[in-house]
């Protein structure tokens, strides 16, 4: 019997990946950007840690995210730790805490990391970086139309221009069914059928909402046509009102960003665990992968909010590469004062470190700096 060779130092565990130069200052001035656009419309930045007491990380909103977090035992306390999976419940914990007698409206900011126990087929990262927004402390349809028009902001300032906002009521096909009475096996297959859109098993299974259920299905798309669906609906109170917020925010969108695309899709609800009123997607033109999602909440102490969350990684992908930063090469006699002038223009700077010019070029350089003088970098 032999021993197993050891792992390959670079071996990560599944979902968990390095990111390189240059995609690493790429995701770095990425986050920046988004972040100065939340800065810019008032939103402040919190910074919460990465592990906390997991009853408290998992109270409240953090309850949808518990089969997601890591546990561990912290040394010191001897108590149960959780890892973050989501940074959302915890910008919520600050505000019924820290902030607790902060002036409300409440808008805080974020960037992070996170770390999931499980990635998922279409998204197999377990680790995810967050940047975000949250608003709490109103119920009105501005607040919601704000999340998304700072958030179609945001993503313009790292060149992401044709974002779409696909916007849903995560609570609605929930209110219908239950005030239906449908309960049980035809219940969970009625919801299965929803979540796999399959207008045919919506049918079979939604007994006297058949014909709401799969009107609404077949409305998701352009936002104009989803409302004018919602409002022919015949709709229980609860939902009725439900369908009464979106169309005003759709309305508040439209005041404040007339050309960004909006879409309404009446009935979905995956992955929207703790949400409770109009909720968002983002998507860019041709993609699939989600650049973000957010909605409504209620907070641990049951106070209204609204937020939005990018992934960075997801940004990252979606983004245009932008140009890459000229790289000057420092000759031995180079001017300090000069170089630092290039730098404050954009330019990165490279230190001889005892080498020749020769190898300028095999480091990447553009340019070389011979006392004051900057010359393009000659190329065999």
């Amino acid at each position: 019997m032999t021993d197993d060779p050891p792992p390959h130092p670079a071996l990560l565990p599944s979902g968990l990946s390095d990111l390189l130069p240059p995609e690493a200052e790429r995701e770095a001035r990425a986050v920046a950007l988004v972040m100065a656009a939340f800065a810019s419309h008032g939103y402040q930045r919190v910074k919460p840690p990465l592990v906390e007491f997991a009853d408290g990380l998992l109270a409240g909103s953090g309850a949808a995210v518990a089969d997601q977090t890591f546990r561990l035992v912290d040394p010191d306390s001897q108590r149960m730790l959780g890892l973050r999976a989501d940074i959302t419940p915890q910008v919520a914990r600050i505000a019924a805490t820290r902030l607790v007698g902060a002036p409300r409206p409440l808008r805080l900011c974020y960037a992070g990391q996170c770390l999931r126990v499980h990635g998922s087929q279409i998204a197999p990262d377990r680790q995810i970086g967050q940047a975000g927004i949250e608003l709490i402390g109103s119920t009105s349809p501005a607040a919601d139309a704000e999340i998304v028009v700072v958030g179609a902001e945001a993503l313009a300032t790292v060149g992401i221009a044709r974002a779409s906002f696909d916007l849903t009521l995560p609570p609605l096909a929930p209110a219908l069914i239950k005030a239906a009475g449908i309960n049980g096996p035809a219940r969970q297959a009625l919801a299965h059928a929803l979540d796999r859109k399959d207008a045919a098993a919506v049918t079979r299974f939604g007994g006297v909402l058949a014909g709401t259920l799969t009107g609404l299905l077949l409305a998701a798309g352009p936002a104009d046509r989803a409302l004018a669906a919602l409002a022919a609906a015949s709709l229980p109170a609860p939902a009725a009102l439900l369908a009464e917020q979106l169309a005003a925010t759709v309305a508040a969108i439209r005041t404040l960003a007339p050309a960004l695309r909006i879409t309404v899709d009446p009935i979905e609800f995956r992955g929207f665990r703790y949400h409770t009123g109009v909720c968002m997607t983002i998507y860019t033109s041709g993609r699939t992968e989600e650049l973000g999602r957010g909605g409504r909440y209620m907070t641990a102490d049951r106070e209204p909010a609204t937020g939005l969350t990018l992934y960075s990684d997801a940004l990252l992908r979606a983004a245009p590469a932008p140009s890459a930063r000229p790289l000057v090469y420092l000759a031995e006699n180079a001017d300090p004062a000069t170089a630092g002038r290039l730098r404050t223009e954009g330019y990165a700077t490279l230190g001889a470190l005892g080498h020749d010019e020769a190898e300028a070029a095999r480091l990447g350089c553009t340019h070389v700096l011979r006392g004051t003088t900057l010359a393009p970098l000659a190329r065999e």
